[in-house]
C-alpha cells in the first residue's frame, strides 16, 4: 500500500527540491501513533523547511508540515484508539520528525491531543499553530490583566495567520481591535473579521528617539518584532502587555528600557511548540468556544500537496492572507 506525501531531497549540490511522491508505511519514522492525515496547513516555519531547511531540517529525505488533523489508525498508547480524531502541532513535527503533508504520519502519542468537540479536522486546520499561538497570546494577556472596555488592543501583522485568527478572537471576546497592515488590500477582510481600526504599517514601523509616547494600547499581539514592537512598547498604556509571537519584521529589538520601568509594562514570550499538555487543552477548547467557525471559514483558502511548494515561497514573502488548508487527499 502507497500513500502520498510532499517529500524534499537535497542534491549533491546542497540544493533543495520538493515533490510530490508514493512512500510506503516501512518509509515513516518508527513512533506510538499511525495517523491517517486529513488536513494539513502552511506556516511561515513550513514556508523555511521546505526552501532551505531554515537551519530545522536535520536530514534527508524529509516530509516537512508542522500541523496536522486525522484520525487514528494504530496506537499503542492506551490514550488513543483507532477511530480517534486528533490534532497536532509542534514538538518539532516538520522539522526534525517527518510531518503532516502525507496522508500518513507515525508521531509520538504525547505530541497529540484529541480534537476538541466542535471542531472538525478542517477547521482545526483553518486554526492550526497559527491559531492556537494567537489564543496562547489573547491568554496570556488575560492573565496580565487585560480586559474589554480598557482602550484598543493593537494586533501586527494583522493579516497574517496568527494576525487574522487573533483580530478575529478579541472582536469576538469584545475588544476594540486596531489592525497594523502593510496591504491596504486586506483592510475590507480584516474589518468583516471585527477590526475597528486600520493602522498602515509604516505609520508604526520605525524607530523613535522618545523612549516613551503617548499612551494608546492597552495590550498588543505583536507577529512581526524588530523596530515594530520596539515602537509599541512606548505606546503601551500603563501596565499593559506586549505578546509577541513572531519575527517577520527582524529578531532584533532596537529598544529602551524605559517603558518597564516607568509604565510597568510587560513583554511576553509566547511559544507554542513545547507547550505543556495542559495548556494546549486549554488553548483549544478556547478556541472551540472563542474563535467564530464562520468568521474562521472567511480567512480559508484550500490547497493541495502539489500546491504546497509554491505557498512556501509565497508565505516567506508575506503573500499570503489569512489561513490556507492543504486537502491531503485532493
Amino acid at each position: 500500500m502507497t500513500f502520498k506525501a510532499l517529500v524534499i531531497e537535497k542534491d549533491a549540490a546542497g540544493a533543495t527540491h520538493a515533490a510530490v511522491k508514493d512512500l510506503t508505511l516501512a518509509d515513516l519514522p518508527r513512533s506510538e501513533v499511525l495517523v491517517a492525515v486529513e488536513y494539513s496547513t502552511v506556516n511561515y516555519k513550513d514556508g523555511l523547511c521546505m526552501d532551505a531547511g531554515g537551519g530545522m531540517v536535520r536530514s534527508y529525505p524529509h516530509v516537512p508540515g508542522i500541523d496536522f488533523a486525522g484520525t487514528v489508525e494504530v496506537s499503542e498508547d492506551p490514550r488513543y484508539k483507532p477511530g480517534d480524531k486528533v490534532v497536532l502541532t509542534g514538538w518539532r513535527v516538520g522539522e526534525s520528525h517527518w510531518g503532516g503533508y502525507a496522508q500518513k504520519a507515525r508521531v509520538k502519542a504525547d505530541w497529540l491531543v484529541p480534537l476538541p468537540q466542535g471542531l472538525t479536522t478542517r477547521a482545526a486546520m483553518a486554526v492550526g499553530t497559527a491559531g492556537l499561538t494567537a489564543m496562547l497570546a489573547v491568554m496570556a494577556l488575560e492573565t496580565h490583566g487585560l480586559k474589554p472596555g480598557q482602550g484598543p488592543v493593537l494586533v501586527t501583522g494583522a493579516a497574517g495567520g496568527v494576525g487574522s485568527v487573533a483580530v478575529t478572537i478579541l472582536a469576538h471576546l469584545g475588544y476594540e481591535v486596531a489592525a497594523v497592515t502593510g496591504r491596504p488590500e486586506t483592510e475590507a477582510y480584516l474589518r468583516a473579521l471585527g477590526a475597528a481600526q486600520i493602522i498602515p504599517r509604516d505609520q508604526i514601523n520605525e524607530v523613535v528617539k522618545r523612549p516613551l509616547e503617548t499612551e494608546i494600547w492597552s495590550g498588543c499581539i505583536d507577529a512581526v518584532g524588530g523596530a515594530m514592537l520596539a515602537r509599541v512598547l512606548g505606546q503601551l498604556k500603563y501596565g499593559a502587555s506586549i505578546a509577541a509571537v513572531g519575527l517577520a519584521g527582524g529578531s532584533q529589538l532596537p529598544a529602551s528600557v524605559i517603558p518597564f520601568l516607568l509604565r510597568g509594562v510587560n513583554l511576553l514570550g509566547i511559544d507554542s511548540v513545547l507547550q505543556p499538555y495542559a495548556n494546549r487543552q486549554t488553548a483549544w477548547a478556547r478556541i472551540a468556544t472563542d474563535l467564530p467557525l464562520d468568521k474562521l471559514d472567511a480567512m480559508v483558502t484550500m490547497a493541495t500537496l502539489a500546491d504546497l511548494p509554491r505557498l512556501g515561497v509565497e508565505i516567506l514573502a508575506g503573500q499570503i492572507k489569512g489561513r490556507c488548508v492543504i486537502d491531503v487527499n485532493a
